[in-house]
């Protein structure tokens, strides 16, 4: 089995970042997160056209964790920045992710 450290999350918003979504990464599991962050620049460059602004970010996967049922709650802050984070998953964290996502609003 695999050992997975990181996962590579990208972004892709309007010009004015009203609306985001996101957009599959060529590779999105890294053995190192340090991996995830050499590749993060080859991957944005291969999604550009693909939405107005795209950000992307490693996101560091716990091994300690068990990530049978996680979520992946990300969120684009006021001052434009990515951020992300894999949570393990509750009834009511699955439930708020699929209404976000359903509603296009991304404050996860």
């Amino acid at each position: 089995m695999e050992h997975i450290a990181a996962l590579l999350l990208v972004v892709g918003c309007s010009g004015n970042m009203a609306e985001c979504r996101e957009l599959p990464a060529p590779a999105p599991i890294y053995e190192t997160f340090e991996e995830c962050e050499a590749e993060k620049p080859i991957s944005m460059r291969e999604l550009e056209g693909e939405a107005p602004r795209v950000m992307a970010t490693c996101v560091f996967v716990d091994p300690a964790l068990v990530y049978d049922d996680a979520v992946l709650e990300w969120d684009i802050t006021k001052d434009g920045k990515l951020t992300a984070s894999l949570e393990p998953a509750t009834s009511f964290a699955v439930a708020q992710n699929q209404h976000a996502r359903q509603k296009n609003t991304f404050t996860e």
